[in-house]
């Protein structure tokens, strides 16, 4: 099968994820096997909450809609274009996937497929029906795809490489298990934001998106903020106090009472409006409903922090002319070229 094939193959799977935004589901003319599989991603729209309490619809049609607008012809072959891929003796390649957000895994998934080679995937259960559904729409657009898509709730066997995404914890056991294969290993990262005191109201409210999409869960979730000294707070609860209704959803709202209840009973000092707690604190990993900060007095001691700290972030949001530094309210939707931990997968896939 060749690359034009596949890119064609992802690219008719955009056509077919673009009937799900989170302004409509709505079933069009003239996509390929719609009426095998739009009742079904439907009813798995719906459906995805009772997996996992976090896949509300608002998230999961996000997350199919983003894919739909990167999954383009001109994007794929832009992505692709710098890369050789041999067309003969294909790799099998072990994912092994997180559950935090719907279809985190879909990029190495991508990446495996694109470049030629066979998945072999282990699926989170907070996050298995939509790929093994994405994965029989691929079949049937392209059936050369058969027989080159695996799942498994067992162990691993018969592979010649590995990806896989965890926490500090999990990746201890994956550099035991995968320590003899040529693999990429994430583990915990954080995304942060700069801010100078000088940002618009829009730029603040497009940082909302970075810091409550998908409540916070995602690796590119805005959890830490960095800010100067002098720093007026009510600036930045102004601007967000948009996305105010996400303390009626259950399962962020017990979030927030509890941490606010630890951080009361601990003695904490809060920045809070009813719905997002700022917490001063130098880690990196914020709990649900709270997003740290810490001052910086200077931009160079701040450039230096953060190069210090690079392997514990992910991306870095803000307006000060960064390399790689991603846009206020674009976090959550990377280019297939954003490789997650700056490791680039389409290389690494290439070395077989």
């Amino acid at each position: 099968m060749s690359l034009e094939k596949r890119i064609n193959a992802f690219e008719k799977l955009g056509f077919f994820l673009s009937q799900f935004s989170t302004n409509s589901i709505e079933k069009k003319n003239n996509i390929l096997f719609n009426d095998l599989f739009f009742d079904i991603f439907k009813t798995q729209i719906k459906r995805a909450k009772e997996y996992n309490g976090w896949f509300d619809d608002e998230n999961v049609l996000f997350s199919l809609h983003s894919w739909s607008s990167i999954l383009t012809n001109e994007n794929l072959q832009k992505w692709t274009k710098n890369y050789f891929f041999k067309e003969t003796n294909p790799k099998t390649i072990a994912l092994i996937f997180a559950g935090n957000i719907p279809l985190v895994g879909f990029h190495d998934f991508l990446s495996v497929l694109i470049s030629g080679n066979k998945v072999l995937a282990k699926l989170s259960s907070n996050d298995k029906h939509f790929l093994p559904l994405i994965a029989k729409y691929l079949e049937h657009v392209e059936p050369s795809f058969k027989g080159f898509i695996e799942f498994t709730d067992g162990k691993l066997k018969n592979f010649d490489g590995a990806i896989a995404t965890g926490s500090d914890n999990t990746a201890r056991y994956f550099d035991y298990y995968f320590g003899k294969y040529p693999s990429i290993i994430r583990k915990n990262r954080n995304s942060v934001a700069i801010l100078t005191g000088n940002e618009s109201e829009k730029e603040l409210t497009d940082l909302g998106e970075d810091i409550f999409r998908y409540y916070g869960l995602g690796c590119r979730s805005v959890s830490k903020l960095f800010i100067p000294l002098d720093y007026n707070f009510d600036k930045l609860f102004k601007a967000v106090y948009s996305y105010q209704d996400i303390i009626h959803y259950n399962k962020y709202q017990n979030n927030y009472d509890y941490n606010k209840a630890v951080y009361l009973m601990s003695l904490f000092e809060l920045q809070e409006n009813g719905f997002l707690m700022l917490k001063e604190d130098e880690s990196y990993g914020s709990p649900i409903a709270t997003v740290f900060y810490e001052y910086y007095e200077s931009d160079e001691k701040l450039l230096e922090k953060l190069k210090n700290d690079t392997e514990k972030i992910q991306c870095i949001v803000g307006n000060i002319n960064l390399p790689n530094q991603v846009n206020f309210g674009r976090s959550q939707t990377p280019h297939l070229w954003d490789y997650a931990d700056g490791v680039d997968t389409l290389k690494f896939l290439n070395q077989f």
